[in-house]
């Protein structure tokens, strides 16, 4: 039955082919390759540093307290990047800050997307009273300045702690990383749920959907098993999309200090190199912005490449 009412879909991004046509389109372009690699790198670096801290192995980048020289040592080939103020390595500090923000942007842009696409399907899908609920919300949210929503949030937030007696866990204390990827993933799902609720009422009353009722599907597998697949290509765009402007607002949550505490991120190394910059040290605010920049610059490039190879619109054209 399933394979009858899969047949008669007009929509390819539901099918293999589509996947694989994508994924071909993709690989064929030079930029996709060399966003890659960075974005490997950057995701590898942060990997690396959350493994050895969770099996307690002081060993490599994760040392970024370690007194490694004389305090504002420029950049040479004992200190690539130089030392900071207390003598310790820009270098691991940069390295560190990488593993902040690639999991905070991680873990926020997950949040944001479990919340985004289950109202923005619901909404787009039930309409009526449902509908009118999500866009209230939407529409609330959205006239609020999005910098100032997440120092609110990241405000009430700060030093809270999460029972989680019911799942055999204890209480999870919302302090440093988990304040800052809770309070940018409850704000920054406004975009995702306003995407995901425009495709699902343009889908609603394709063909397929209207067969998959006529042979008696329930609502929950036309919106799960129907629906979302053909949606599924805008998620992973928007994901890629969206992951940058998180890594963003971690920085300028950590540059105003309700970020991530007692470790260095590239939000605190900004904060502290301005200082720095007045005695003729400059190497710790380079380092820190270029990292930003490549990242930023990949994930940007990636993402619009994947939209190129992904969206069904621009495909046709």
């Amino acid at each position: 039955m399933r394979k009858k009412i899969e047949t008669i879909s007009e929509l390819p991004p539901r099918t293999s082919v589509f996947w694989a046509d994508s994924i071909g389109r993709l690989m064929k372009r030079k930029s996709s390759w060399a966003c890659i690699v960075v974005i490997f790198i950057y995701f590898f670096l942060a990997a690396f540093i959350n493994l050895t801290e969770l099996f307690h192995q002081r060993i490599g980048p994760t040392k970024w307290d370690q007194v490694v020289s004389a305090e504002y040592e420029p950049p040479g080939w004992k200190n690539i990047l130089g030392t900071d103020y207390l003598g310790r390595s820009v270098l691991r500090k940069t390295l560190y800050g990488a593993k902040v923000s690639i999991t905070v942007a991680f873990w926020a842009s997950i949040i944001s997307i479990i919340i985004g696409v289950f109202f923005g399907a619901a909404a787009g899908y039930f309409r009526g009273f449902v509908d009118d609920i999500v866009v209230w919300l939407l529409t609330t949210l959205t006239s609020v300045p999005y910098i100032l929503l997440i120092l609110v949030f990241a405000l009430v937030l700060r030093d809270k702690s999460i029972e989680l007696k019911w799942l055999g866990l204890d209480k999870i204390e919302l302090t440093g990383i988990p304040a800052v990827c809770l309070a940018m993933g409850l704000t920054g799902w406004v975009g995702m749920c306003r995407l995901i609720r425009g495709e699902v009422i343009k889908q609603r009353k394709a063909d397929y959907v209207l067969t998959a009722k006529a042979y008696g599907y329930t609502n929950k597998a036309i919106l799960f098993g129907q629906i979302l697949p053909n949606v599924s290509h805008i998620i992973i765009i928007t994901f890629t999309l969206r992951f940058v402007y998180f890594i963003h607002g971690e920085v300028i949550l950590s540059f105003l200090g309700l970020g991530a505490k007692n470790v260095p991120s590239w939000g605190s190394m900004i904060d502290t190199a301005r200082i720095d910059l007045t005695k003729g040290c400059w190497w710790e605010m380079t380092a820190a912005t270029a990292a930003i920049f490549i990242i930023s610059l990949a994930l940007h490039i990636f993402g619009d490449v994947l939209r190129e190879s992904m969206d069904p619109k621009l495909r046709v054209a």
